[in-house]
């Protein structure tokens, strides 16, 4: 038997039920012929930092409710196996009513394995270009066309703390990145 391509798809599933629908994906291709046909189930995650009786607590958050991305062949026998899973709407398809499942494009599978980060990039080159002590205008806010001084830049929250003069005082401002230009 020819090995087949295998393309990522996405199966749309009951919202809060995808860390069960991969449970049983996975006992399935674990115990039956489908580990030939499926290589991959996820559930893109992200850590989201929460504070719950004055202490932080890092949980994991599922990023699209409804959503478990499977790496497979697109074999009918398997889109029926697929299909008819416990919590399983449907495959993700496109608009015309007998449409078959779109498999992702690979710029959008790199994008959610995290391994396209060139939106991330140029944020952290823009923050790596301030510096403490470097003159700078505020651009937008209240406090716009006021020059001051930069004196704490905290590239995690991504912003600048600016001293800025307001009647003779030095006052300090939290500000985002964006919101400052260079003198």
């Amino acid at each position: 038997m020819a090995e087949t391509k295998k393309e990522w798809y996405v199966l749309r599933a009951i919202s809060g039920k995808e860390a069960k629908v991969k449970e049983v994906l996975d006992a399935q291709i674990k115990n039956s012929n489908l580990g030939h046909y499926v290589s991959q189930v996820l559930i893109p995650t992200e850590k989201v930092l929460t504070i719950r009786n004055g202490k932080k607590v890092v949980k994991e958050r599922v990023l699209y409710s409804g959503y478990v991305f499977i790496q497979a062949s697109n074999l009918p026998e398997i889109e029926y196996e697929l299909k008819n899973t416990t919590n399983v709407i449907d495959f993700l398809r496109g608009r015309a009513k007998d449409s078959k499942p779109q498999a992702l494009r690979e710029a959008e599978v790199m994008r959610m394995m995290g391994k396209a980060d060139e939106m991330q990039q140029p944020v952290d080159d823009v923050l790596a270009e301030y510096s403490v002590g470097e003159a700078v205008k505020v651009m937008t806010g209240p406090f716009k066309d006021f020059s001051g001084m930069i004196c704490e830049v905290n590239t995690e929250k991504r912003k600048l703390k600016v001293e800025v003069k307001i009647f003779g005082r030095g006052t300090e401002l939290e500000l985002d990145y964006s919101q400052v230009e260079k003198e």
